[in-house]
């Protein structure tokens, strides 16, 4: 019987995480703050160190609209890192941190699978370092700060009923969405509506993730905007003085987190916002510390094309100032089968006409990736045992059609020597000229900027909004805060903002709901269609099926 994922990671064979770093990347021992043997963190001030070195060469890995029938997107990315490592190449993957939420949910983990993990990786999916303790533990200090000041007599006059920011925990609670605070009488303060949001949706993550250390971080946080005053003057994170305890809570889990894939080679993982409700990329820390000690580094856009790599664009690289060389585009057999319309119990069964149908996804992405992001890419196909020879000739015959090539990896069942071909193939495009470019620009107003998405990466034909959510945005654009980039919260299953609709569906409308500034982060989430921001669990949660042996060995986890 073929092994779990847990069980191959488990019976890894981990090099002691000084030995990697030093090893495979030249970083002294001193460099590191151990979390145990296997995983550890960089200090801050080694970072800094690293400023003035030349930077490697950055690829992105991206995806597919995910599907039920699933992906492989950081599998890709561990067995892509890993192959360049075996040809020679010093590498470094950095991928996202994964959230609680999910693990306990749907996924069951994140990451990676088959002989392409990175490990330890119970540690990894559950409470690894603490960074996401850390950073729950800030957004919620400044919601406790803000009601705590109105108890104790309001002095910057917020209005109860326009306070901005939300509680957060890392775990699907559907029954936190909308709660009622401060019960019980006057000692438990001014009683008010409320939510909680999933870790990964807080803009203290979104801020976490593109800070370039200490004082950056502490601005970033003190910039939040946290409420208004009746007559609707904004009211920001420092006038309540609360970005240094914040800073303080975060100091630690700034630093970049180091771990190995199965093949003992070097991955950072660091951040986690999600995809379809934040901005869906690692830290920016993390990428730039990598570029500093390898020739390539191979990072992950969450989700599609359309969704997860539009953010990294223009928000991850237009902020920091990253330009990638080039793109890898995840597909599976059985996952454009269901794009094609077979139900998710049928995709392991060969059907050619099916999967013809539902290539049509993968075009539009190779398109965006090539036309509107302006990189070269290759496709990667995630391959299964179930795939037939038939379906891998016409996939590749009709993908090859948009100038990509299409490449069978077998990465997941033989680790990096299965992806040795497209390795070979992305080291190819990144010698080659690109043209990468934004999908708008940062002069656009930000109703222009939604619109030029919509209409250009999801193929809409317009964007539309209520009364109220126009004005808000009119009102961010007058207040200076129209420069900012985009950040769509959309569901990530369809160019459209019904994910009943699979394939490549044109024409159709996106309506942005509701709108939310995140100052600090800065940029402008737009709400879109039903998404939200604290997901629910599955009738049946993963949590079900994960256990601990009486030896203390976790089973069961993904």
């Amino acid at each position: 019987m073929a092994l779990t994922n847990i069980e191959i990671a488990q019976q890894a064979k981990m090099r002691p995480i000084a030995t990697v770093a030093k090893e495979r990347l030249g970083i002294p021992e001193e460099a590191l703050s151990p979390y145990g043997r296997y995983k550890a963190k960089l200090s801050l001030e080694y970072v800094n160190s690293l400023r003035d070195r030349p930077n490697g060469k950055l690829i992105v890995v991206t995806a597919i609209s995910p599907t039920p029938a699933g992906e492989g997107k950081t599998t890709t990315t561990v067995g892509l890192g890993d192959a360049l490592n075996r040809l020679g190449k010093r590498t470094i993957i950095c991928l996202r941190e994964p959230a609680l939420g999910p693990v306990f949910g749907v996924k069951g983990g994140a990451a990676g699978g088959g002989y392409s993990q990175v490990v330890p990786m119970e540690d990894i999916n559950l409470h690894f370092t603490g960074d996401f303790a850390a950073i729950a533990a800030a957004n919620n200090l400044l919601a406790a700060l803000i009601d705590n000041h109105i108890h104790h007599g309001n002095a910057l006059g917020f209005d109860v009923r326009r306070i901005a920011w939300r509680r957060v925990v890392d775990m699907n609670d559907r029954a936190l969405r909308d709660i009622v605070v401060a019960l019980g009488g006057p000692g438990n303060g001014y009683p008010r509506q409320d939510g909680f949001d999933i870790v990964v949706a807080s803009e203290v993550m979104a801020i976490f993730c593109p800070a370039t250390g200490i004082s950056d971080l502490k601005e970033r946080l003190g910039k939040i905007v946290i409420g208004y005053t009746a007559d609707q003057k904004p009211i920001r994170a420092r006038d309540l003085n609360a970005q240094g305890a914040m800073t303080a809570l975060l100091r630690d889990a700034l630093a970049p987190n180091l771990v190995q894939t199965l093949e003992n080679n070097p991955a950072f993982i660091h951040g986690g916002p999600f995809a379809n409700i934040a901005h869906g990329c690692n830290s920016v820390m993390a990428t730039q510390t990598a570029l500093k000690l390898a020739d390539y580094v191979v990072t992950e856009a969450g989700f599609g094309a359309d969704l997860g790599c539009e953010k990294f664009v223009d928000i991850k690289c237009r902020k920091a100032g990253l330009k990638p060389c080039a793109a890898v585009i995840v597909a599976t057999v059985r996952a454009l089968k269901y794009h094609g319309g077979v139900p998710v119990a049928d995709v392991g069964k060969e059907n050619v006409a099916a999967l013809e149908k539902g290539i049509v996804n993968l075009e539009r992405h190779i398109d965006n990736v090539r036309q509107n992001y302006g990189l070269p890419c290759v496709v990667a196909i995630n391959h299964r045992t179930e795939d037939t020879d038939a379906e891998i000739r016409v996939l590749i015959e009709r993908a090859g059609h948009h100038g990509a090539k299409v490449i069978l990896g077998r990465h997941y069942a033989e680790g990096g020597a299965g992806a040795v071909d497209i390795a070979k193939e992305v080291l190819r495009l990144t010698e080659e000229p690109n043209s990468f470019k934004f999908v708008y620009d940062e002069g656009d107003t930000l109703w222009q900027k939604m619109k030029t998405i919509a209409t250009k990466i999801y193929h809409a034909s317009d964007i539309t909004a209520d009364t109220k959510v126009r004005n808000q945005i009119k009102q961010l654009q007058e207040a200076g805060y129209g420069h900012y980039p985009v950040c769509v919260a959309k569901n990530q299953y369809s160019f459209s903002t019904d994910p009943k609709l699979l394939g490549a569906p044109s024409g159709h409308v996106v309506n942005i709901r509701e709108v939310r500034l995140a100052a600090g982060a800065e940029f402008v989430v737009m709400i879109c269609g039903d998404i939200v921001t604290m997901p629910g669990l599955p009738k049946v949660p993963a949590a079900n099926a994960i256990d601990v042996d009486d030896n203390g060995k976790i089973i069961g986890l993904f």
